[in-house]
């Protein structure tokens, strides 16, 4: 019916209080009364076949995708943020994100970077550990396995106290750099920071995945941005690496000279991909109201002109990834876009924010040139809890990996729970567009 080096275990005392000035009245997780998808509300007792409410998970999605909420924030004023995972070189699978809250604008330790396994493919998972006890926050885990190697890297933002402005709009810039381990992620070096040889000095934020092509060469996203500017600027650039990570450069060059898109100033979170034959697929955040993307034909030293995909999203991430062909695109996208005048980045605009909480996905067999018809594959179900909406609606920014015929997704829904939901490739097919989900 439409209604228009040391692993540390989590105890209880280390849960902290909310505040309840952040919640709504009624902030218990429940299902909403309506769902909305694309621009019509559905009484969520009553959806359109074949979705269904997975009243514990709090999304509604289809019968043959499986769901599990495998961790809550420690605290739901700070919340959990970017879930990232990867299967290891002796097969489990790994999944790490920071739990307390944001790094962003804070000037003290709030949160820590937590691991989960799963030794038998997803079925069950373990308690959760502190990957790095270290004295700064984190921001993402973003894996990275070179090949023909046994050795995992966790590369991203590195917010040492000492080592970024926390102030005048460059809260977010910081050192970017890596641990790595050769004991399947049990252990990890210290950290080892980037610094490009055009540009040593390079503040900025990764937390995309990032690709080594056919020759070996290692390719980062980063972005910069100054909140001073209203509404703020951001750039995007790539981090690219011929030696194994010993030295970097700065493309597509050094700051302030980044890739942004022309009329809003922005561009960011930028998600390369190896496609073959020396190119590599690049697809990058814009607010322009679609997903925009760029190819290079040279092993990643030089682009084509940025512009827009036909896939429809918000000021949100790439969630861009492969199928386990090596060789299909899969590109997780909001197909919803309802701020055509947007500059700016505010989690109070409900509008805004709800674009985010529906997950569709394309697929693309000539390396992002072309893109097939969205379908639908999974919806926020939960009624608002949060006075910001930057939480109420909050789908985005999933993590995806092919294994054993499967795509295993990991969404920090809500910025409040970690959300795994995995199913098998053969279903691609029955997910449903919008002219076969919305046909009266």
């Amino acid at each position: 019916m439409l209604v228009k080096k040391t692993f540390i275990l989590l105890s209880s005392a280390m849960i902290a209080q909310t505040v309840s000035a952040q919640f709504l009245a009624d902030s218990t997780d429940r299902i909403a009364d309506t769902i909305q998808i694309q621009d019509i509300n559905f009484l969520s007792k009553n959806l359109p076949r074949p979705l269904q409410l997975k009243t514990d998970e709090g999304v509604a999605s289809f019968s043959w995708v499986n769901t599990k909420v495998l961790h809550h924030a420690r605290d739901r004023a700070g919340g959990l943020y970017e879930t990232r995972a990867t299967v290891t070189p002796n097969g489990d699978y790994l999944l790490m994100f920071p739990d307390g809250g944001h790094y962003n604008g804070k000037t003290k330790k709030i949160n820590d970077m937590l691991a989960i396994r799963s030794k038998d493919k997803g079925k069950t998972w373990e308690k959760p550990v502190v990957a790095f006890d270290i004295d700064y926050n984190q921001h993402a885990f973003i894996p990275f396995i070179p090949k023909n190697t046994k050795r995992i890297y966790a590369f991203g933002t590195q917010p040492v106290f000492a080592m970024y402005v926390n102030k005048e709009g460059l809260q977010e810039n910081t050192p970017i750099g890596y641990r790595y381990s050769d004991d399947d992620g049990y252990t990890w070096s210290e950290v080892r920071f980037i610094r490009p040889v055009n540009d040593p000095e390079f503040r900025g934020m990764s937390v995309m995945r990032m690709t080594e092509t056919d020759k070996g060469t290692w390719l980062l996203g980063s972005h910069e941005a100054d909140w001073s500017y209203k509404p703020l600027i951001t750039r995007q650039y790539l981090l690219r690496s011929e030696d194994k990570g010993a030295t970097w450069e700065l493309l597509p060059g050094k700051r302030h000279g980044g890739w942004h898109a022309k009329g809003f100033s922005r561009m960011d979170e930028g998600r390369p991909i190896n496609i073959g034959n020396d190119k590599v697929f690049f697809m990058t955040r814009t607010p322009e109201g679609h997903l925009w993307s760029s190819t290079s034909a040279d092993d990643g030293k030089t682009w084509s002109p940025l512009k827009p995909t036909p896939l429809v999203h918000p000021d949100a991430p790439p969630m861009l990834f492969k199928l386990s062909d090596n060789k299909t695109l899969i590109a997780f996208h909001h197909n919803r876009h309802h701020d055509l005048d947007y500059t700016g980045l505010s989690g109070s605009k409900r509008e805004i924010m709800m674009d985010r909480s529906e997950l569709w996905f394309s697929l693309s067999k000539d390396n992002g040139e072309t893109w097939d018809e969205p379908r639908l594959f999974l919806v926020n179900a939960l009624a608002e809890a949060y006075v910001s909406h930057f939480r109420n609606y909050q789908c985005s920014y999933m993590d995806v990996f092919a294994d054993n015929g499967e795509l295993h997704c990991f969404i920090p829904h809500r910025w409040q729970r970690v959300l795994y939901v995995h199913f098998k490739e053969a279903d691609l097919n029955k997910f449903p567009t919008k002219k076969q989900l919305l046909k009266k």
